[in-house]
C-alpha cells in the first residue's frame, strides 16, 4: 500500500488578508508561503516520490512546484498531474468575502455544527459532503494508480486545501463529516494516509516541522522469513508497534 502525503499550500495572500479565497484567481503564496515551501521541499528531500497530484490552483501549483525543485534521492521530480478534484471547496457567494463579515452569517453555525449539511450559497456553491465525496474519489484513485505503477512502498504526494485535507483525513480516520472541524491543516503542513485492504491508517497530521525521512521505503531484503508478517498489512500493530523510522 502506498504512502500518501497530503500536503496543504503555503501561506497565500488571501491567506493574510483574512478573506475565503475558494476559486478565486490569482492568489498566490506570500512571501512565507514561499519559504514554507521552499523548507518542505529540503524535508522531502530524503523520500523518494513516486507521483505529485496537484489542485488546479495558483497556490497549490507554486507550492509543488517549490516541492519538486528539490531533488529527491534518486534524482528530478515527477512531473505533476492536475486534478480538479482536489481542488478548493467551491464556496460561492461566499468567494472572496472576509472570514469575519462571514462569521455572522446564519450558515456559518452549521458550517462549524453541521457541516454535512452545509450547501454554499449561489450557483455554483458546492456542499461540503460533495467535496468530501470527489476529493476521497480522487486519492483513492490515484493511490490505486501508484500502487499499479510504482508498487506498493511507493510514496506520492497530493498538494491540495484545508477543507479539502480535513475532508480526507474525516474519513480516513471513519469519523463523520461532522466531526471535521476537529482537524487542523495549517499551510504547508503535512498530513500522511496509507489506505490498506482492511482499512486505511493515518500516520501523521498536521505536521509542520518534523522529520519526514522515515517515509522513504525501507531497502528490499533479498529474503524473508516466512514467520515473519510483511511490513505492511491491514492489521494494526497491537500496543502501537515502534513507529516509522
Amino acid at each position: 500500500m502506498p504512502t500518501l502525503l497530503l500536503v496543504r499550500h503555503g501561506r497565500s495572500t488571501a491567506n493574510t488578508a483574512g478573506v475565503l479565497a475558494g476559486w478565486t484567481p490569482d492568489v498566490h503564496l506570500d512571501d512565507t508561503g514561499r519559504a514554507q515551501a521552499a523548507a518542505l521541499g529540503q524535508r522531502l528531500a530524503p523520500v523518494p516520490v513516486a507521483s505529485f497530484v496537484v489542485s488546479p490552483l495558483e497556490r497549490c501549483q507554486e507550492t509543488a512546484a517549490a516541492l519538486r525543485a528539490v531533488d529527491g534521492p534518486d534524482g528530478p521530480r515527477p512531473a505533476a498531474t492536475t486534478d480538479e478534484r482536489l481542488g478548493e471547496c467551491r464556496y460561492g457567494d461566499w468567494t472572496s468575502r472576509p472570514i469575519k463579515e462571514l462569521a455572522r452569517e446564519p450558515l456559518w453555525r452549521t458550517v462549524q455544527e453541521h457541516p454535512s449539511a452545509a450547501v454554499f450559497p449561489g450557483p455554483d456553491g458546492e456542499g461540503l459532503a460533495d467535496v468530501q465525496h470527489r476529493s476521497v474519489a480522487a486519492v483513492r484513485e490515484h493511490d490505486a494508480r501508484v500502487a499499479a505503477e510504482h508498487g506498493e512502498d511507493a510514496v506520492w504526494v497530493a498538494v491540495t486545501h484545508g477543507d479539502v485535507i480535513k475532508a480526507i483525513l474525516a474519513d480516513a480516520l471513519g469519523m463523520h463529516l461532522d466531526l471535521f472541524q476537529r482537524i487542523s491543516a495549517d499551510p504547508c503542513s503535512v498530513s500522511v494516509v496509507r489506505y490498506a485492504p482492511l482499512r486505511p491508517f493515518v500516520l501523521r497530521v498536521n505536521d509542520s516541522g518534523g522529520d519526514l525521512s522515515g517515509f522513504a521505503p525501507r531497502r528490499k531484503r533479498a529474503r524473508r522469513s516466512p514467520a515473519r508478517p510483511a511490513r505492511r498489512s491491514s492489521d494494526a500493530v497491537v500496543g502501537g508497534g515502534a513507529g516509522s523510522a
